[in-house]
Parts: structure tokens; C-alpha cells; sequence
């Protein structure tokens, strides 16, 4: 197998739980399923998805190289994605059930088009989406057993069905899911809690890991 299948369980699992809690993808398909319909949810969960591929073969591409190239750079790529981890986690439990629905919801109503490109455009150009892909997915990389671009592609492909998946979702349940977040406070700062926990528990145990 060209990955380790305890990392790729980890891999799977925190990416699950990270999906599921509300954040800026989710609010921006969430409000393109108010205004446009299920279908406007749908193609504008394609254009996140889209732009998380592109993410993910230019980390792929930039790091794998320089992988083989340095080892050390391994290390410190990882203790910094660490670190970011952390920091996320912190983040999240400090701000727990702060999240704002409304702006996440876009004027007028929105054709199946513009919500694709918005989509593409507002996730990729999001500085802080290639920062956590950049120090998400080395965490699950081994080296050791080589084929590091296949690593990242297998990785990358359960990333973005995983995110296809939830927000796809939502952006089809739109309505009815606003509404369950909005009336439920108190679930939402559990699941905030929770995420931010596991956040940074897992920057911490990658921390520490020879």
C-alpha cells in the first residue's frame, strides 16, 4: 500500500470532524443554497472543490520535490503545520459559536454559473486555504515508503470527496441546516469545542513524534 494505513485512518477521521463544523466553505455554499436553490449549492461546493484540487497538486508538486531534495525539510515543514495546527485549534476554542450565517449568505438570488466561479475563485484566492493545505497534509505523509506525490494525490482525492460530500450537503439542505444552526447555540459550541480540541491535540502529538 503506497500509504500508511494508520495515518490515512487519522487522515480520515480528522478531516471528517473537520468538515463537519461550520466554517467558511460551508457558510459560503450554505448561502448560495439560500439564494440560488440546491443546484447553486451544489455547483458552488464543485468551484471549493475545484480550487482545493489546485491547492493540493501545487503542494504536491512544491513539496514532494523538495522532500527528496532536503529531508530536514520534511521535519520542519511538519513542525510548522504543527504549530499552525495548534493555533487553529486555539483559534476555534476561543471563538466557539461566534460564527456569523448572515455573512455567509450572498444578495439576490444566483444562477448555477456564478455560484461555480465564486466557488473557485473565493476559495482560491484565499491565502489561508493553501496555508492549512500546505500544513495539512504533510502530517499524514510518510516518506519512508516513497511515491510521495501518490501519497498527496490519494490524500488530495479523499479531501475533496469528503468535502464534496458535507458540503454538497448543506448546499442542498441550505435552508433547513441555516436554521438548525441558528437555533442551536449551544450544539454548535460543543462541535466548535471539540474540533478545536482534537486540532490541538494533534499539533501537539505531531509535535512531539521523532
Amino acid at each position: 500500500m503506497p500509504i500508511d494505513p494508520h495515518l490515512l485512518a487519522l487522515f480520515t477521521v480528522t478531516t471528517i470532524v473537520a468538515m463537519i463544523t461550520p466554517g467558511p466553505d460551508m457558510l459560503f455554499v450554505l448561502g448560495c443554497g439560500m439564494r440560488g436553490g440546491p443546484r447553486a449549492g451544489l455547483l458552488a461546493t464543485a468551484g471549493v472543490a475545484s480550487s482545493e484540487a489546485v491547492h493540493v497538486a501545487v503542494a504536491a508538486a512544491g513539496l514532494a520535490a523538495l522532500f527528496e531534495a532536503v529531508p530536514l525539510a520534511f521535519t520542519v515543514v511538519r513542525i510548522v503545520g504543527a504549530a499552525y495546527l495548534i493555533y487553529l485549534g486555539v483559534q476555534i476554542l476561543r471563538n466557539r459559536g461566534n460564527g456569523d450565517l448572515e455573512t455567509a449568505a450572498t444578495g439576490g438570488g444566483m444562477s448555477g454559473r456564478r455560484a461555480y466561479l465564486s466557488g473557485l475563485m473565493t476559495n482560491l484566492l484565499n491565502p489561508k486555504m493553501v496555508t492549512f493545505t500546505i500544513a495539512f497534509l504533510p502530517q499524514f505523509i510518510d516518506p519512508a515508503l516513497g511515491q510521495v506525490w501518490l501519497q498527496f494525490t490519494i490524500l488530495g482525492a479523499i479531501l475533496i470527496a469528503l468535502e464534496f460530500l458535507v458540503d454538497g450537503t448543506v448546499g442542498v439542505l441550505a435552508g433547513r441546516i441555516g436554521g438548525w444552526l441558528r437555533a442551536r447555540h449551544t450544539a454548535r459550541r460543543r462541535i466548535d469545542t471539540a474540533t478545536g480540541g482534537i486540532f490541538v491535540g494533534l499539533g501537539v502529538k505531531l509535535a512531539v513524534e521523532n
